[in-house]
């Protein structure tokens, strides 16, 4: 299956950001992808930190989920994408990333659950995290698994999706600028792909305060495709049969001895 990972810099002004959405999408369907993954908050950007967003905010089938609809549909593939969700009659927002099918259809939605109160921001004053529900989906022969920016600082959470039968961690992100953070970045996606034995494609904001390097790893740790920071895309190959071989030559999912599970309420 070819899969593709697109990297732009959101702003805010969402007409101007579906645009760029409707070229990548282009590009990516040129080069034969089945399915891309955009980055995080790709409906509209954050803005300053702090500033309140449920205001720009959009409900779950806004115009942002209208423009993946038909893009899926007319290029016969599956877009994963970030967006901040209103809630009606509440200040704050979900940070959510929505699958959309081949066929247009709403394959599911994962709202952030690890929010980033870290290195000087607080997430947590304008986003609330989600309740605990995950999204995994079967595309082609294969099964992938969501997660969100700072949530690839947690393996509990890559794990979960892996035993929820994940074989693909998507993980759209606005990964922010800073010392030794796009080392962090590229460390942890090689990490929880290798730990996971699963193929990891990250997808990160450019421009701003983001730092870009979106990149495909495969399930033994090797980068396949990879960008710097600029707006792009870049089409890799993934294989169900790569994720057995390397589950057979690694067995660590079998030979683990520890589970995790949510915690009820988030810490705080």
């Amino acid at each position: 299956m070819r899969v593709a990972i697109a990297q732009f810099t959101a702003n805010l002004d969402p007409g101007v950001n579906r645009e760029e959405v409707r070229k990548l999408t282009a590009d990516a369907a040129s080069g034969g992808a089945e399915l891309v993954v955009f980055p995080e908050a790709a409906a509209r950007d954050f803005g300053r930190p702090g500033e309140p967003l449920a205001p720009v905010a959009e409900p779950l089938d806004g115009p942002f989920f209208g423009t993946l609809e038909h893009l899926a549909g007319k290029h016969r593939l599956v877009m994963v994408a970030g967006m901040l969700e209103s809630i009606p009659g509440d200040s704050r927002v979900y940070n959510t990333v929505i699958a959309v099918g081949p066929d247009g259809g709403l394959l599911g939605a994962y709202r952030k659950l690890h929010l980033f109160d870290a290195f000087g921001y607080r997430e947590s004053a304008t986003i609330r995290p989600g309740g605990g529900d995950t999204l995994v989906f079967p595309h082609g022969d294969l099964r992938f698994g969501v997660l969100t920016c700072y949530d690839l600082r947690f393996p509990e959470l890559a794990r979960e999706l892996v035993d929820q039968g994940a074989e693909v961690l998507l993980v759209p992100a606005a990964w922010v600028h800073g010392p030794l953070k796009e080392d962090h970045w590229m460390t942890l996606a090689r990490a929880r792909a290798i730990e996971n034995t699963s193929y990891l494609m990250g997808s990160g904001q450019v421009g701003n305060n983001y730092c870009g390097r979106s990149l495909v790893v495969d399930p033994l740790g090797v980068a396949i495709a990879a960008l710097g920071d600029r707006p792009g895309v870049a089409v890799a190959e993934i294989s169900a049969e790569r994720v057995v071989e390397a589950r057979d030559r690694v067995p660590s999912l079998r030979h683990r001895r520890f589970s995790v599970r949510l915690r009820e309420e988030p810490p705080g």
